[in-house]
């Protein structure tokens, strides 16, 4: 199938990233089926989507009425059963494997057999979600970043099962979106947040032990090591919660102790401090 050949692409979840990455396909011209449960958490991606598009025509960054033609790309719907035409389907639904295996359970049953199976899965080993289906050589991790209409990444994790030509399919996909694909093997964390996350938890690590504040922590960081953004405000931006899970994942799956999140992390995240969704982390928002 060649990049050409995806003119329909069914998303499942349509929380932030399954959102993100719907908007995505929408303005580069393809349709999309956005799959949620609640078929209102859908309709109301739409609505979300449409302030953010309306300011950015506000702004001319985008054409005058190009906002309601991506938005009228993308069909909410809670049936599966809107799949059966899809050329591809990208599962974002929350990082938890045994509701992932679920709903590839249901794209299997929906989708076409020619269809690949993507999941958009931050750290968790895709190959075992191919193995729960029957048709493993049709799924891949096309691992989009937040948020995904800006961020140019996107890991491509290949599995031993996964077929050259579904690899080279999904590859063309992302290059049509305007991303740049990464080629990575299917390891808990992929690259970026096998490397990201431990720096993250250092810095949270040496919150805990005072060696400095968090405004200096992130201060030191931006400044001395040229970043954008300090790790603690990185982590807010992400989510606590988000952050250890990934943690998590990475101490279990490697059984290395520089992965265990640091007891501060696990403090805030039982706290309900969670970052910027919650506008307390390791800094307040308003």
């Amino acid at each position: 199938m060649s990049t050409s050949d995806i003119k329909k692409v069914g998303v499942v979840g349509a929380g932030t990233m399954g959102a993100g990455i719907a908007q995505l396909a929408a303005s580069r011209g393809i349709d999309v089926v956005l799959v949620d449960l609640e078929k209102k958490t859908a309709e109301g991606a739409l609505r979300g989507m449409e302030k953010i598009l309306g300011r950015l025509e506000d702004k001319g960054r985008i054409e005058a009425g190009e906002a309601r033609e991506i938005v009228s790309r993308i069909l909410p719907e809670e049936s599966f059963g809107s799949l059966g035409d899809a050329h591809m389907v990208i599962e974002a639904v929350s990082e938890n494997m045994d509701t992932k295996k679920a709903v590839f359970a249901k794209i299997e049953e929906s989708a076409p057999e020619s269809a690949i199976m993507a999941t958009n899965t931050s750290t968790l080993s895709v190959t075992e979600l191919a193995m729960t289906t029957g048709r493993p050589e049709r799924v891949l991790g096309i691992h989009f970043f937040n948020p995904a209409p800006v961020m140019k990444l996107v890991e491509m994790v290949k599995t031993p099962k996964t077929s050259p030509e579904a690899l080279a399919s999904a590859t063309k996909f992302v290059k049509a979106l305007g991303k740049t694909p990464v080629a990575v093997r299917d390891r808990a964390g992929f690259v970026v947040n096998r490397i990201l996350l431990p720096m993250i938890n250092e810095a949270v690590f040496a919150l805990d032990e005072g060696v400095a504040s968090a405004e200096e922590i992130d201060a030191a960081m931006k400044l001395g090591a040229n970043h954008p953004i300090g790790p603690l405000a990185l982590a807010d931006l992400i989510g606590l919660d988000v952050a250890e899970s990934i943690l998590d994942v990475l101490h279990l799956e490697f059984g290395d102790p520089k992965f265990r999140p640091c007891p501060l992390l696990r403090e805030k995240v039982r706290a309900g401090h969670l970052g910027r969704k919650t506008a307390k982390g390791f800094f307040e928002y308003d």
